[in-house]
């Protein structure tokens, strides 16, 4: 099919971007990497009156990796993230999301801010910025404001941001004391997953001191899975059977819908599986 009929628009800064979504914002689209609008243009499920494509707006292409923080500009590519070797050294669990999403064509067009603005909750990005307590930057012609994950996210396709303002940068915090784990099952390599989880554990002395798991695909938006977090508090890692508790935890938490691709029992069951794998992979243990 053909997309509809609609205005583009071409900004060449980010304040002329601004002032567009400031005369345009409620019957605009922002183009980023199209590897979403597209589609929903040309299956006319997207109507916008104005199209604004971002493309050539400077400086939203950044990638800054601090102490304790990775920051990537909205318009920075996913097949650069992936291939950036600081974020592997830092953030290997970021990097291997990365490399699971979708196949290198897209993800050599798909940015990052598309991707998170976009709030598919089969996306492997919103969860792990769940799993990382990360947050993005949004920006209007009135100033920038930082908003926690848990605070962007509302639910399928839907977040927080007004139409007036764009996605500028994303925030992943890099705890030193904790490491990531990132896994996901799909039919192909490619597909949307059925489930995915990304899981952060820090310890002292061998007992676990925090955690934090996600999950993808298994309800509207990113969840985090505050039932097997608390399990694991206090455990010893090195006891197999407490990891598969806090596995069967997860399980018990969540609510996954039946629909054609498989049941609710089922993607309990992957969860099981992957928090398992991913426990066990942190905990030096082959899986």
């Amino acid at each position: 099919m053909k997309p509809p009929v609609f205005e583009y628009r071409d900004p060449r800064s980010l304040d002329e971007a601004l002032g567009l979504l400031d005369e345009h914002g409620d019957d605009s689209s922002i183009l980023a990497g199209g590897q979403s609008l597209i589609p929903l243009l040309n299956l006319r499920l997207a109507r916008p009156d104005y199209v604004i494509d971002i493309n050539k707006v400077p400086g939203l292409d950044t990638i800054e990796v601090s102490p304790g923080c990775v920051r990537v500009g909205a318009m920075t590519r996913i097949r650069r993230l992936e291939r950036d070797p600081q974020i592997r050294a830092v953030a290997p669990a970021l990097a291997d999301a990365f490399r699971n999403i979708a196949h290198p064509q897209i993800r050599s067009r798909t940015t990052i801010g598309g991707n998170i603005s976009h709030a598919d909750p089969s996306s492997e990005l919103p969860g792990v910025l769940a799993a990382y307590d990360g947050r993005v930057q949004l920006t209007s012609s009135s100033g920038s404001r930082w908003v926690s994950w848990a605070d962007f996210f509302v639910t399928v396709f839907t977040t927080t941001r007004e139409s007036n303002e764009l996605l500028t940068a994303v925030e992943f915090p890099t705890d030193q004391n904790f490491n990531y784990e990132f896994e996901e099952i799909a039919r192909r390599p490619g597909d949307y997953p059925l489930a995915g989880v990304c899981t952060g554990i820090s310890l002292d002395g061998g007992r676990v001191r925090a955690a934090r798991l996600s999950a993808i695909a298994i309800a509207d938006r990113p969840i985090r899975m505050t039932a097997a977090e608390s399990a694991l508090v206090g455990v010893d890692f090195s006891n197999a059977a407490a990891r598969q508790a806090a596995s069967q935890a997860a399980a018990a938490e969540i609510h996954p819908m039946d629909d054609e691709h498989g049941s609710a029992a089922f993607r309990r069951g992957l969860v099981s599986t992957l928090v398992n794998r991913t426990l066990d992979r942190l905990a030096g243990v082959s899986a």
